[in-house]
């Protein structure tokens, strides 16, 4: 087996990183990761993302708003194998007072090989009408924090 390729060529700096490993449970008909398990990918990293710059769960349902998506855009690029260790990178490239829009890029570990990419635009609701509201102050720190140029 290869070594690990060191920096992965990324589509915009910083990205934040969550490794994930194909199993058995991934794998389709076709013999690769069914394409069902990168939209659970896209919202594995993006709240692992969340919670890395301070906001988790509890702090939506604390808050009584929520992000919820407006909209995915997903290239599959490549497929992913079973036994492939895959990097979920993903950025926060836009915020205003109702949106936020992430990109993503799912890199296979072993060769550098991007394959996926991915956009999504979430909206701030409020939880008890699942009306579009303006972000509250505490999701405008924290995701501003995450922010990047795309």
């Amino acid at each position: 087996m290869s070594e690990p390729f060191d920096p992965p060529a990324w589509d915009a700096p910083a990205p934040h990183v969550l490794a994930v490993a194909v199993t058995d449970a991934h794998i389709d008909l076709m013999q690769h990761v069914n394409n069902v398990h990168y939209l659970q990918w896209l919202e594995n990293v993006a709240w692992d993302h969340s919670v890395a710059l301070g906001m988790r769960q509890e702090d939506y349902t604390r808050l009584g708003h929520g992000m919820v998506v407006r909209r995915h855009e997903l290239d599959y690029v490549a497929p992913a194998l079973l036994g492939d260790r895959v990097l979920l990178a993903t950025w926060i490239v836009a915020l205003d007072r109702l949106s936020l829009h992430r990109r993503y890029q799912f890199v296979r570990e072993s060769d550098g090989a991007t394959l996926f990419r991915g956009a999504t635009h979430f909206v701030c609701v409020e939880i008890a009408s699942g009306k579009v509201r303006r972000m509250v102050p505490e999701f405008t720190e924290a995701y501003t924090r995450g922010l990047t140029a795309s």
